[in-house]
């Protein structure tokens, strides 16, 4: 399956899952289900089959570069978002770009950028406002599902395209923008006010850390002992760590089972 094929099935699929999964156990769970490297480690994976490991190490500080990015943008999203999700998903968008072009330009080595993603998604975590709402879902109109699938696809394509331009570094921030997070907060918002779109966006930034010790791993260990071993290696840290934030979510939200 090429890249352009794999695209046009995984991100409507994914959304589908991350929507019917905020459905049943809440908003928490379904921004923790879109910061997982779903997407960005099987383009990770084809990187570094068609260019090579090195392409794929050096796209790996891409993806840190662009972890620092997505809690900025989750931290700008929830800090405007009682002002209406328009304007809260611009000054999400615009703290996703700024930081991503200040980290990217510090003489940083593959640690340093791993340490800034630690230490901004600890802040973010601890900015982003906790909400504990009653659960008290309201029925979505026929279209939603379909909008939120159609959305992420044409976003997700736009980007691929766009990265194949712009070298490694660079693809590995474009391959890291919240997608998902973005539409899932922005119907959240809408459907059932800031505060669940806070929500998702605070899942999110818990699941991050996982994100970022999958491309960690990736960058550190991908030349040495080949593709195969190191996708396994850092599959399974990232689920580990996933694990414990799903355990954080979990004793927090009661509903959560």
């Amino acid at each position: 399956m090429d890249l352009i094929t794999f695209k046009l099935i995984l991100p409507p699929f994914l959304i589908l899952l991350a929507s019917l999964a905020g459905r049943r156990w809440g908003d928490a769970i379904e921004g923790w289900l879109v910061g997982l490297p779903l997407t960005s480690g099987p383009v990770a994976a084809f990187l570094a089959l068609q260019y090579g490991t090195d392409f794929a190490a050096i796209a790996s500080n891409g993806s840190l570069i662009g972890t620092v990015a997505q809690a900025c943008f989750c931290l700008g999203y929830a800090t405007v978002a009682r002002r209406g999700w328009e304007l809260a998903l611009i000054a999400g968008i615009v703290a996703y770009a700024c930081s991503a072009l200040l980290v990217q330009a510090l003489p940083l080595t593959h640690w340093g950028f791993f340490a800034a993603a630690l230490i901004t998604l600890t802040v973010s975590a601890r900015l982003i406002p906790f909400h504990n709402p009653l659960r008290n879902p309201i029925a979505s109109p026929w279209w939603d599902l379909p909008a939120r699938m159609t959305i992420a696809t044409v976003i997700v394509v736009t980007l691929t395209a766009a990265a194949s331009f712009v070298g490694a570094q660079m693809a590995g921030i474009l391959a890291s923008f919240p997608v998902f997070a973005s539409i899932l907060a922005v119907f959240a918002h809408r459907m059932r006010g800031p505060e669940m779109a806070m929500q998702v966006l605070r899942g999110m930034v818990l699941s991050l850390y996982g994100f970022a010790a999958f491309f960690f791993l990736i960058g550190l260990i991908i030349v040495e002992v080949g593709t195969l071993y190191a996708f396994i290696i850092a599959t399974v840290s990232s689920l580990l760590m996933q694990s414990g934030a799903l355990y954080f979510i979990r004793r927090k939200l009661p509903y959560i089972r």
